[in-house]
This record gives structure tokens, sequence and C-alpha cells, in this order.
């Protein structure tokens, strides 16, 4: 099973910036793409940013120009560098990676436990 854990999360006025980080851990797998998920109060998640290991990246539109992800290979973990934050960013972010789990011999899709970030107007 893969494991992802988050930090970087917090309370951040209007403009300002935060760096999210996730880290995967495990035994025996390989992560094909890595992204980052928000639920906002009273709306449904959606996609913020994704990176595949070959590195092509996508954003959502409401966070291009202001949010880069990244991604280090050898350490399994991929980063959300938020700029320009608006309330509108406030929300629950959660790292999500996919890829194959040789212990199993399939396909996983795993969550991380998510990560409030607040944006005060």
């Amino acid at each position: 099973q893969v494991q992802l854990v988050e930090s970087g999360g917090g309370l951040v006025q209007a403009g300002g910036s935060l760096r999210l980080s996730c880290a995967a851990s495990g035994s025996a797998f390989s992560i094909n793409a890595m992204g980052w998920y928000r639920r906002a109060p009273g709306k449904q998640r959606e996609l913020v940013a994704s990176i595949t290991s070959g590195g092509r990246i996508n954003y959502a539109d409401s966070v291009k120009g202001r949010f880069t992800i990244s991604r280090d290979n050898a350490k399994n973990t991929v980063y959300l560098q938020m700029g320009s934050l608006q309330s509108e960013d406030t929300a629950i972010y959660y790292c999500n990676a996919g890829g194959w789990n040789y212990v199993r011999g399939h396909m996983y899709d795993s969550w991380g436990q998510g990560t409030q970030v607040t944006v005060s107007s």
C-alpha cells in the first residue's frame, strides 16, 4: 500500500504564498502521476494540478499563472507552490498518486489525508 503524507497548509493573507508538499512511501511501487485536488466548503472536489512521471503538467484554469506543480522523482515527492492566493483558494487540499503496486500486481490510486489552506481577505 502506498501512503501519502501532506504538509505545508495553513493560514495566509490574500496575495500571499504557500508551498504544499506530499511524500509517497511504501514498498515496491512506481508512480505514474501525482497531483493536487481541493475541496472548498460546499463544493465538489476539483483537480488543481497534476504532473506525470515524464513531466507532463496540467493546471485548472483558475490557478494557471499563480500555482506551480513540481516533482522530485527520486524522493517520490510532489510540491505545489501557490502564489497570489485568493479567498477562493480556501479549501482542503488533497494529494493524489497513481501507479503500479508490484507486491499486489495491480494499479493503485492513493490519497493523502488532506491539508487545510485558508486565505484571509
